[in-house]
């Protein structure tokens, strides 16, 4: 188990806050090839170092746990949670107000999705409309059917993200991914980031890495700790791996058993919907090094009731991530 598990986390859970395939391919997309010829690229994107030469701890950053934490944690504690979207159970998915609570639940990992607007700007937002999360069929009645990738940054951030889940959160924004990273910084938490439908964003792997990079994200510290990214498409994940082999790296989905070795040479993880597994399979990802050489770890979702939470404990895996993050801590004594 790689992950470093925070001992603020495991402290808060103790203290007890219970308010409780390979397909996907990047393909054709023609249409935004005028708007990314002005995104950024990175002059020189060079592999970085593998994990294995974070393992001193004298190399180690002060708020990274050392070496051994992590195991000694794993015989006091349950799953890593993930507070999928934020704290999205209880605040509206994927604002700035989701990953406070969270925080104030005392949960680090967030877990959030990445998508383009017209112009070119990440945004975090979960669907490609923006149609269930905001307000943009009464700002812009005429613009059917209303998808990220055809409105500008400016436009979406007129666009009121909190209302639809409760009054107290009018006014709530879709944040820039650069805006979303500054945050989660600040609150010392860490992120699993989801690209999503990289099939309608060609180039969209580099450009996240460029703003993971403007914001700090990518240096040892963050890269051997605090930073996962994932998606559903196999090749998306490849990409990612390819430009950074350093960044742990994970694929949404169920592969059978025959297929798990060609993921284990890109990827770190296999993140599947806790229907679709069992402990056999858990068993099975397990026994399999991963790309950085290490056993391959599964974090599945999306898990919001205690019963479910402690089966998917009993099948192994390593993590679960869910819109409750409270409930399922309390059930598997999780963090």
């Amino acid at each position: 188990m790689y992950v470093v598990r925070p001992a603020a986390a495991a402290a808060a859970a103790c203290l007890g806050f219970t308010l409780t395939v390979l397909g996907g391919t990047a393909s054709s997309a023609s249409s935004s090839s005028s708007s990314l010829a002005s995104l950024p690229r990175l002059p020189r994107l060079t592999p970085g170092p593998p994990l294995s030469s974070f393992a001193s701890p004298a190399g180690l950053a002060a708020d990274v746990d050392p070496p051994g934490a992590a195991d000694f944690a794993d015989l006091l504690s349950g799953p890593v949670v993930y507070a999928h979207r934020g704290a999205s159970a209880y605040a509206p998915e994927n604002t700035l107000d989701s990953i406070d609570l969270a925080m104030r639940l005392g949960f680090e990992w967030v877990e959030n999705d990445v998508q383009r607007t017209k112009d070119g700007q990440l945004v975090v937002v979960h669907d490609d409309t923006l149609a269930r999360t905001t307000d943009v069929e009464q700002v812009f009645p005429e613009r059917a059917p209303w998808r990220v990738k055809d409105f500008t940054a400016a436009e979406i951030a007129r666009l009121d993200a909190g209302s639809w889940f409760g009054e107290e959160f009018r006014g709530a924004r879709v944040p820039t991914l650069r805006r979303y990273l500054d945050r989660v910084r600040r609150n010392q938490q860490r992120l699993l980031l989801e690209i999503k439908k990289p099939e309608l964003y060609p180039g969209i792997e580099l450009q996240t890495l460029n703003v993971l990079d403007e914001a700090g994200w990518l240096d040892q510290r963050h890269v051997a700790s605090r930073l996962v990214v994932q998606s559903f498409s196999a090749a998306s994940v490849r990409a990612v791996h390819r430009l950074r082999p350093d960044i742990v790296t994970a694929f949404l989905g169920t592969p059978t058993v025959a297929e798990l070795p060609g993921y284990a040479q890109f990827t770190d993880r296999i993140n599947p919907w806790h229907t679709t597994i069992s402990a056999e399979w858990v068993a099975a990802v397990h026994r399999l090094p991963g790309a950085h050489g290490k056993p391959m770890e599964v974090d599945t979702w999306i898990v919001d009731d205690a019963a479910t939470a402690r089966k998917v404990q009993d099948m192994g895996v390593d993590g679960i991530i869910t819109n409750a993050p409270d409930v399922v801590r309390e059930a598997v004594d999780g963090f």
